[in-house]
């Protein structure tokens, strides 16, 4: 469950560096920017969103982790304050969870003996080791996927004639986010076909949008 979680977010932040570089990259060139122009529009692009993914998540999941400590010190006091009725209140967590009243109450006692803290924690709040929040893992990973994902336009700008980087960069782009949302959809347990027909539908949009105002403001300028 935990691998799932972050294979399916390092595919979106792939999906976000591929769709947001190739735009980039594409809304310059239909204004007829030099190659130079492009390629310093694609580095700008993926430092620029490489760091912003990095930043939002570090923001994001720090809350998170200020929330489950915040939860964390409550508990313990709790448990400081009166022992038995946390017990008496884990050993319900048990009983609905199907086991008999009798049962439950020997779990409970038993794994408060050992951790009292943990068990709450994990039973009581749902936290687990493996589910924590980690800010700093969060930051380096959303700039990784997003980074390794605006790497394919940018190296197709750099090899690409820009006679031909358009429908090079654009039909790349398109059939990797293609790829990508097939299989963030496998990891998801959705279907393949409408994932990826989807994610199709908007980056085409999201590129022909960005070409357009690209050509628009370069035949202006």
């Amino acid at each position: 469950m935990g691998s799932s979680g972050w294979l399916r977010a390092a595919v979106l932040g792939a999906n976000d560096g591929i769709l947001s570089t190739s735009s980039l990259v594409l809304g310059v060139a239909a204004a007829h920017g030099t190659h130079g122009a492009i390629l310093i529009a694609g580095v700008s692009g993926l430092t620029a969103g490489a760091v912003s993914m990095a930043a939002g998540e570090f923001v994001s999941v720090h809350s998170q982790e200020d929330i489950e400590n915040a939860d964390l010190a409550k508990e313990r006091a709790e448990l400081a304050d009166d022992n038995a009725g946390e017990q008496i209140e884990l050993a319900a967590i048990y009983v609905r969870r199907g086991l008999e009243p009798g049962l439950a109450t020997q779990v409970a006692r038993s794994l408060m003996k050992h951790d009292a803290l943990g068990a709450h924690a994990r039973d009581e709040l749902g936290l687990t080791e493996a589910l924590r929040a980690r800010p700093v893992q969060a930051a380096l990973s959303s700039a990784a996927s997003f980074s390794g994902g605006a790497m394919m336009p940018l190296l197709m700008s750099a090899f690409v004639p820009v006679t031909a980087l358009i429908p090079a960069v654009g039909i790349s782009s398109l059939l990797l986010l293609a790829v990508l949302g097939a299989l963030a959809a496998h990891v998801g347990g959705a279907r393949l076909v409408p994932a990826a027909r989807r994610v199709l539908f908007w980056g085409t949009i999201a590129m022909a949008v960005t070409a357009a105002v690209g050509s628009v403001f370069g035949a202006l300028v």
